[in-house]
Formats: C-alpha cells, structure tokens, sequence
C-alpha cells in the first residue's frame, strides 16, 4: 500500500468478516480476549472466540436473525460483546451497540429507531431496563441476556450460553458471502440537542480507515496489547479495541468500568492507547497530585525535570538534535524520574497513544510528551469512521495531525473543515433531511469544526462552528479552546465559558472531584465532600491562582472576567455532558441560568 492506488486495490477485497476469519486461522493460539474475572484473568485465544462466534451466529440464524437484520448490544467492555457483535456480522446482520448509561427510553427510541430484531443485554439490571419498554418494540423478536446467575429473567428471555448450543456457521462461507456494502454497524451520534443521528458503517468504510491507519503506525506483530475500557457505542473504542482488534490480531484486555482503568493501566502495560482528553487530564492530575504529596522539594524537582522533558520534546519534533548538555540532563531524568513513573503507571511500553473526540489542552499534551510517552491527538468524528487527520509520530502540541490516507482533508471559504474519501459514511439511518444537511452532493462531509493547516500541513481545531462566542463588543472567541485551557488546572475537572453577546466572559468551574478532595487533605482541610469543598477560602484562592495564570497567556478580550465554582460533579449522559462527555451548553445555561446571571449582575 504504497500510494493511494494501491490502498483503494487492497480496499476492494478487504472485509471485517474476513479480518476476523483470518485471525482466527492465523493466530488461533494467540491470546484474543482477556478480563479479570474473581481475582484472576480469563482468557479467550483467536481459535476460541473463533469457535464461539460461529457457535452464536448459528443462534441467531436458529431464532430469525438474517441479512440486514439489526442485533442491538446493550452490553459493558466485555468478551461476550465482541463474540455476539462478530456473531451478527457473520450472519450478514448488523450489530449496533447503545451506551450503558441508556435510560430506558433511550433504550426504546434506539432499538426502535435501528429496527432492532434481537438484543443481547449485560446482566439483570440492563435486561430490566429494556423490558421496561419491550412492549413499545413490537419487532424486537428475541431478547438474550449474559449473566442471569440466580435464574430472574422472564421464560422468554435467553441465556447467552445457550445460543451456542447449535453447531458452528462455516466461517469461509461466511466470509464469501459478505458485500463490502453490507453495514457493519450503526453509530448513534450523542449529539447535544435533538434525537441521536445513526451514522451508517459498511465494510468498505472499515477498509478505508484501518487501512489508513496500517499506514500511519507502520508494521505490527499480533498479540498487541490493547485495553477496551470505552463504551463500544464510542467509534473511537470500536474502531481501536474491536475493528483494529480484528485487522492487528491483537490481544485486548476488557476493562468492564472506567473507573477501573488506572488499575488496569498498572497490569496490562499497553502497548497502544486511545482516551478522550477527560481520561488524559485525569491520568496528568493524578500523577502531578501523587508528586505534590510527597512535598515540596519533591515538587519543585519533578517540575524541573518536566522542563528538561519538554525542552527534549521540542527539539525532537522539529527534527533537531539534542545539545550535550541537554542530552546529558534529559538522560538523567529519564532514568531517575521518567521511566519509573511510566513503569508505575503502566505507560512504559506504549508504541502511540493518542486523545480524541474533544478539545485537549495543549498543556496537558506537553505534559505526557515531555514525560516520554508517544503522545498524539487524532481528529475525527463517527461520520468519517473515527479518524480523518493524524500524525501519530510526529505530533505537535496544539494540532491534530495531517490528513488520512487515502482522504482529502480541506478548508471551505469560511474555515469549515471538510473531508471526501473511502472513510466518509454514506449518511444518516433513515434520515435524508439530516443526511443532506450534513454530506453534500460532491461527497464531502461537513465537520461543522472551524481549523486552519500550518505550513507543514498540520491541522489545528479552532471550535465548532456553531458554538465560536460572539461578545458584545463582537469579537469571535472560541469557547472550546479556553475551555481546554481551563480544564488544565489541576483541582477542574469541567469547565464552561459564556459570553455569547455578554459584555465580557465569565465560566463555570466544577471540581475535579478525585483531584480536589486529595489535594484539600494535602493542605489539613477536613472537608472532603465537594459542595464543602467549593466554598472553601482556600480552594477558591488556589482556582483564583489558576485562572490568572490561565488569563495571563490569552489576549484581554479572551479573560474570564468573573467565575463561579461549582461543588457538584458533572456526569456523562447528564444534561451537561453527552455520554462521550462533550458539553451541552444547552443544558448547562438551563441548569444555570440565575448563576450566570449573577455573573453578569
């Protein structure tokens, strides 16, 4: 695949179905799945998950399931969604995953919307939010549910493993009778107003961008280590941890809460890492708050070394070489503070890792190259596939890498970041008005994101297009961008700017709530519950600190004038936050509006 010729022949005989088929006969003994089940690891080789895929499909086959059915998975990070997701492809069906945090008439608009024929649900608690609203899905036939230990579900619904009693569906014949153009899945988009769009992805998309990103990492050997600890209703996690699991035969580690993430990070030691820029900034603090603990001197050091760090991270991205002295001092940091950290924290044997899916403060990419780690920002969203730019190995601070093989990436008249090519969905599930809205006739998506490219041909993400704050004064600020800039304080978790025909900004700042309460005990405050804690004299003069420092390195316009703190988290899937944890404005000047007019008062 040496030029885009040549990707586009690769492309034309490329599937998912046969990815996983030739896993399967290629590295059968190679470790595929693992999760820690009662205080041990589990583990599934590509033979293995081979065997129960086709055992499953034939399950489905027995119970109705056919080509162009949909199969909805309501299910956590876990072996058994990759086997039933597969199980559907084989059949020619498409599986289409929701989000966890579904309430249940969430659930019932999605499985409706996709016209779900079969669903298979996590354990008792999911299964009752979906039988909940069984009755307003008249073509949800069969309902399969994983864990029923104590045997509470209704006759009529199915255990997992008994779907597996029938033999296997041929995985050659299955494969042979897969069309490039058969869906893959349906990727519901968390938008922040109106119903949730499902962006249509066929095998041909899939082909595009993994065969993109085989270019963009170079060579890799199976057995990868990878941890899936997203929700599989996130393109970014199916397209890394299940997609790419399939295309690298790499060896994923299923990881069933987020929470549990650090203490996976500890274990597993990936060798590849995806997180939205929330799990970055928390990975930063947690470090930063563990350094600061042991006291000052110690803090004072570790600051000195990430100088050293981000002085090396520079010269490196441009190409040039390290002075002696430099070299000599980075040397020493790396051996004495860098490496063992890294090791700690289960970041030492990284290839790439890379942020996605929102702004990331540039602060916080500075932080982890500067700490050694491969660090890179990906650009793109579920309608072109997961990713449309990315530079994974020579990243710059601030900017989301080149544009995707085989794709054109390019400016409208107005800054409008639009992308043509193999990755590009061909829309919305039935839904031409939004579908029209969205990709025009010539074929190019439009992003709705405002950028610019650098000389080097390196795209920067200005904001939204809809969302740039016009002040009073009418000067066009991007909320997004300060936003970032304040979610890099270390006791913020969330931030909000408002300004949108205000004399000046103001911001909602909510309390990182693992950061902030360590922190206070640091400093002999008592209180620990965050409502407390926001009201704290000297918690608010450590965020007033923050903010100066914030205002100092934008123009005067760009300066929050006044803001608030606020002693309450904020959620994914909550009025605030969709669940891949973007902001809803919308919901956040619902929520408080005598606030921020307070603000302004």
């Amino acid at each position: 695949m040496s030029d885009s010729s040549d990707l586009a022949a690769w492309v034309a005989d490329q599937t998912v179905t046969r990815w996983f088929r030739d896993a399967v006969r290629g590295s059968g003994d190679v470790p595929a799945l693992r999760i820690k089940q009662g205080g041990g690891w589990h583990e599934l080789t590509w033979a293995e998950v081979g065997d129960q895929a086709a055992r499953l499909a034939a399950g489905f086959a027995a119970r109705g399931v056919g080509p162009g059915d949909r199969v909805l998975l309501f299910l956590r990070n876990r072996p058994e969604f990759h086997v039933a997701d597969v199980a559907a492809l084989l059949l020619r069906a498409t599986p289409v995953s929701i989000y966890n945090s579904s309430a249940p008439e969430q659930v019932a608009y999605l499985a409706g919307h996709c016209e779900a024929k079969l669903a298979v649900v996590d354990d008792v608690e999911f299964l009752e939010r979906l039988l909940k609203v069984r009755g307003e899905l008249p073509g949800l036939d069969t309902v399969v549910v994983v864990d029923d230990p104590e045997g509470r579900r209704p006759a009529d619904v199915h255990l997992l493993a008994d779907l597996m009693a029938d033999q296997p569906v041929d995985l050659d014949a299955a494969v042979e009778a897969a069309r490039r153009d058969d869906l893959v899945t349906v990727i519901y988009t968390s938008g922040t107003t109106g119903n949730p769009k499902g962006v249509v992805l066929d095998h041909a998309n899939l082909a595009w961008e993994v065969g993109g990103y085989t270019r963009l990492i170079g060579s890799h050997d199976p057995g990868m280590r990878a941890v899936s600890y997203l929700p599989m209703a996130h393109v970014a996690e199916r397209m890394v941890t299940h997609y790419g699991w399939m295309w690298l035969r790499a060896t994923v580690t299923c990881v069933p809460e987020m929470t549990q993430l650090g203490a996976h990070l500890a274990e597993v030691h990936p060798q590849s890492l995806f997180g939205p820029p929330r799990v970055w900034e928390k990975l930063r603090s947690g470090i930063l708050a563990a350094v600061a603990a042991q006291g000052p001197e110690k803090e004072a050091g570790f600051q000195q070394a990430l100088a050293i760090g981000e002085q090396v991270a520079q010269l490196r991205a441009a190409g040039a070489e390290l002075p002696p002295e430099l070299a000599q001092g980075h040397a020493f940091v790396e051996q004495v503070a860098f490496a063992p950290l890294r090791a700690r924290v289960g970041l030492d044997e990284l290839v790439y890792a890379f942020s996605g899916a929102a702004p990331l403060p540039v602060e916080v990419a500075r932080f982890f190259t500067a700490l050694g780690v491969p660090f890179s920002e990906v650009y793109g969203m579920s309608e072109n596939t997961g990713g449309m730019t990315w530079s994974p190995f020579e990243a710059r601070p601030g900017t989301v890498g080149k544009p995707w093989p085989g794709a054109e990436v390019v400016l409208a008249e107005d800054g409008e970041v639009l992308c043509r090519g193999g990755i590009v969905s061909r829309g919305y599930l039935g839904d031409p008005v939004r579908t029209a809205e969205t990709f025009d006739a010539d074929g190019w998506l439009h992003t709705g994101d405002i950028g610019v490219f650098d000389d080097d041909g390196h795209l920067r993400i200005v904001d939204r297009k809809k969302e740039l704050i016009i002040t009073a004064g009418g000067k066009n600020l991007s909320p997004a961008n300060l936003e970032a800039r304040l979610k890099s304080l270390p006791l913020v978790g969330q931030a909000a700017v408002i300004g949108d025909g205000r004399p000046y900004l103001v911001a909602l700042l909510v309390l990182d709530p693992e950061v902030a309460p360590a922190w206070a005990a640091g400093q002999g405050i008592a209180a620990t519950a965050l409502a407390e804690l926001a009201l704290d004299p000297t918690v608010l003069a450590a965020v007033e600190q923050g903010v100066a420092e914030a205002n100092s390195h934008v123009s005067q316009v760009e300066q929050i004038k006044k803001w608030a703190l606020i002693g309450e988290e904020w959620l994914p899937d909550s009025q605030q936050l969709t669940a891949t944890m973007k902001l809803k404005r919308r919901g956040v000047l619902a929520a408080y509006g005598d606030l921020i007019e307070s603000l302004y008062a």
